[in-house]
């Protein structure tokens, strides 16, 4: 058996000694750090301790609980014992665990285990990923910005607006671009934008010609020092569609503002079954099909969306010949935190009144049927060299495995989405990652965790690195005092058999 596993083997893996001062020149990634005693690299994530290379900080294991809540291992004082946890439960992931740099060593733990009577391996790293970001996902109305603009951080471009989906506007921050297509400092202030958002911290965002916000995974948006508490219900035209029934009898006719979709009660298809009557109210902007209206504003942070803080203001004209003094109006957002009531009089004009009951208990409907504002932050990367030699020694079988589904990819024991077509190219969000799965080298580039698991067999048909392969019970005892315990996340699928 090999002693791959070993803690001073471990060590031994990285580094090479340098002179007389017991000087440790690091090769865990290109910067090549030479490392006096006692002292750290530029990533403070490998140290030289009395001439080995260590890393700083703990190899991190999952383990799960015998039954849902249960205790996961007992902790005696003074630390683990490494003998309490049971390695059948047990999921070593790729953190703390080191790199594959320079691309021919096989990975730092190749780690061996049974599971539901087969034997499988998991091959366990941190990647380098140069080729990394992360999607932002923010749920607001409010306009940040227009698409493509340029998004900085501390004044440098780390990213940039994408197209907005439902309810939510979205960015793209990262890349290699940015990481090492500009100046040192561009890449510097990117990498460590990735690495804040990546670890679950606040991060202050800058659009040109357009809003600050505040994004932090798992929070609310902050827009220019203002936390947004709802997503929308949905467009103008659902917002009617959903609650057409619920306004009948009490409304004459509704308004939705929408930046994207204004909805307009009467004249759609929700009103027309439901037999209600045409007002004469025409809206800005370009109609579509019956009652739904494009481009009635310009966007901005004001009603659903758009510039305007007087929803009256996208009214065109009332037809005489059609409305009638005393039709009652309501206009609101589609998140229902913007509402007016109003009741046309003798001239037709619509005059503010106060709102009935019933007409309100419909609007704070709206309200409770928007989830909550949050920042959805998502791990995007693609596993270059690197990772797939430290797998086998003909990395395309490994690409081909993993695309048929043989070979199950995690972060940090998470799951992960790999993207359909050539190359491993995944995403994983950031909140099902256990905390400070991140790091970064001054390359600059992030450090993030990647774990392989597949059948004993079949790593053996890909040419994997056998003679390195460590059992899982051996590599957690030789860990020992090194090795930090969490639970397994429930959310998260068991990515063994069984």
């Amino acid at each position: 058996m090999s002693d791959h596993g070993s803690l001073a083997a471990r060590s031994q893996k990285f580094g090479a000694a340098e002179g007389d001062q017991g000087i440790v020149r690091c090769d865990a990634c290109p910067v090549l750090c030479r490392i006096r005693p006692g002292r750290s690299g530029a990533c403070s994530r490998y140290a030289n301790d009395n001439g080995q290379l260590i890393r700083t900080d703990p190899a991190v294991t999952l383990a799960r609980a015998v039954e849902s809540g249960g205790p996961v291992v007992a902790f005696a004082e003074g630390g683990w014992d490494g003998q309490l946890l049971d390695p059948s439960r047990a999921f070593v992931t790729g953190i703390g665990a080191g790199t594959t740099y320079p691309d021919y060593k096989p990975a730092p733990f190749i780690v061996g285990a049974q599971h539901a009577g087969m034997d499988t391996v998991t091959i366990v790293t941190e990647g380098i990923f140069s080729y990394c970001g992360v999607k932002v996902k923010i749920d607001t109305d409010r306009h940040l910005g227009a698409e493509a603009a340029a998004v900085r951080a501390n004044g440098e471009q780390v990213g940039h607006v994408t197209t907005a989906e439902y309810g939510s506007q979205m960015l793209s921050l990262g890349g290699v671009r940015h990481l090492t297509g500009g100046s040192k400092r561009e890449g510097t202030t990117t990498c460590d934008t990735l690495l804040k958002l990546c670890a679950g911290d606040a991060v202050e965002l800058t659009i040109d010609g357009g809003h600050a916000v505040r994004v932090q995974a798992g929070q609310a948006p902050v827009v220019d020092g203002k936390p947004e508490v709802r997503m929308r219900v949905g467009c103008g035209s659902a917002t009617i569609g959903i609650f057409a029934q619920q306004w009948l009898g009490q409304v004459d006719e509704v308004i939705v503002v929408d930046d994207h979709i204004t909805g307009l009660l009467s004249e759609h298809q929700a009103g027309k079954v439901l037999g209600m009557k045409p007002t004469g109210i025409r809206l800005r902007g370009r109609r579509s099909t019956p009652g739904r209206y494009f481009q009635v504003a310009n966007p901005g942070l004001g009603w659903g969306g758009t510039d305007i803080s007087d929803p009256l203001a996208i009214i065109e004209s009332i037809d005489p010949k059609i409305a009638w003094p005393g039709l009652r109006l309501l206009l609101t957002s589609t998140t229902g935190e913007d509402a007016l009531w109003c009741v046309l009089d003798a001239s037709l004009k619509p005059v503010p009144a106060e709102m009935p009951p019933g007409v309100a208990k419909v609007v704070e409907r709206i309200g409770e049927n928007c989830e909550p504002s949050l920042c959805s932050v998502i791990f995007m990367a693609g596993a270059g060299g690197s990772l797939r030699a430290g797998v086998t020694e003909n990395p395309v079988l490994l690409t081909r495995s993993v695309a048929s589904g043989e070979t199950r990819v995690t972060m940090g024991g998470a799951p992960v989405y790999l993207w359909p077509g050539g190359g491993i190219t995944v995403m994983a969000d950031v909140l099902r990652l256990p905390k400070n799965a991140f790091g970064y080298v001054p390359t600059p580039a992030l450090v993030a965790p990647i774990e392989f698991t597949l059948p004993r067999a079949l790593y053996e048909r890909l040419g994997g690195h056998m003679s390195e392969i460590v059992p899982v019970q051996d590599l957690l005892r030789d860990l020992g005092p090194s090795l930090r315990v969490e639970d397994w996340q429930a959310g998260n699928p068991w990515p063994f058999p069984g």
